[in-house]
């Protein structure tokens, strides 16, 4: 089974999962998620690779400080993640924010990634050009505006956890199967410790502060180095298949898209086994 360790990166504390030995593969979770997003992947990957699979800044186990939710800081938590486990660089693989993790580290610090591995996570800068030049993002993405308001999100989210959880997993998965009442009532528990859903939250309203704007709307964005493998679930409900469109243009390495049919946002719980066979044969690649 997986160990549990935690280790001081960038003035935090992240609680941090591992198994296996070999090359390093740090696996990076989404909202509202945590390091058992990739319960299917771990056992598999660990057969080959070193798999080490963090609690996000302000998640589950990991510290949760009122500040440092902004995409620069969080990226730097992974890099300095994989420096003081003693690596110069690592396999990166991340979902949804932790996929927009995973985009920025490949950018600002590309001798930290080997491989990089996305699945369903717009390319940062791409992802907030969309909201202001596509309709049918903008409306995927109301909740993310919703977010905005202080206090009242993290309130009715408290209020109604369960049901929280299993309208953001279950109902807007497409292979509903993945999430049994177990698998939401372990997401729950980890998002009632305190302070976990207001640093979840923060992570959205750090993305529309006037410096991200800038920075994603502005700012042309360096061309990702490493050799990078994408998986996207055809029917995502909070992401728009355009956001796919393009992605080949932003990296300068070998680079390869797979789209997965009838399946959701979460496409790592709802097709573990071609999720795990894509990144295997990509990761074991020459």
């Amino acid at each position: 089974m997986w160990n549990h360790h935690f280790i001081e990166a960038n003035q935090v504390k992240l609680h941090y999962v591992e198994q296996g030995e070999g090359e390093p593969v740090v696996l990076l979770h989404g909202f509202p998620e945590f390091w058992y997003s990739w319960r299917y992947q771990i056992p598999v990957l660990s057969r080959h690779f070193r798999v080490i699979v963090p609690d996000l800044r302000g998640y589950n186990d990991s510290d949760k400080p009122l500040t440092g939710y902004d995409l620069e800081t969080v990226t730097n938590d992974i890099r300095c993640l994989i420096e003081n486990l003693g690596y110069r660089c690592a396999h990166v693989v991340g979902h949804d924010i932790g996929g927009a993790i995973a985009w920025n580290l490949a950018q600002k610090f590309p001798e930290s990634i080997n491989r990089l591995g996305i699945l369903n996570a717009p390319h940062p800068q791409k992802f907030m050009r969309s909201l202001v030049s596509n309709i049918d993002q903008a409306r995927r993405s109301w909740y993310m505006l919703a977010f905005q308001i202080p206090l009242i999100p993290e309130w009715l989210i408290q209020m109604n956890l369960r049901e929280f959880v299993l309208n953001a997993l279950r109902e807007q998965a497409v292979r509903k199967g993945a999430f049994t009442s177990e698998n939401a009532r372990i997401y729950e528990a980890a998002l009632k410790k305190p302070g976990a859903i207001v640093a979840a939250l923060n992570y959205y309203r750090q993305m529309f502060t006037p410096g991200a704007w800038i920075q994603n709307l502005i700012r042309t964005p360096n061309l990702i180095q490493s050799p990078t493998l994408v998986l996207w679930s055809e029917e995502d409900a909070f992401l728009s298949r355009q956001l796919v469109q393009g992605l080949e243009k932003m990296v300068a390495a070998p680079f390869s898209l797979k789209l997965v049919p009838e399946c959701g946002h979460w496409i790592q719980q709802e097709a573990p086994q071609t999720v795990n066979r894509e990144l295997l044969n990509f990761l074991r690649s020459q």
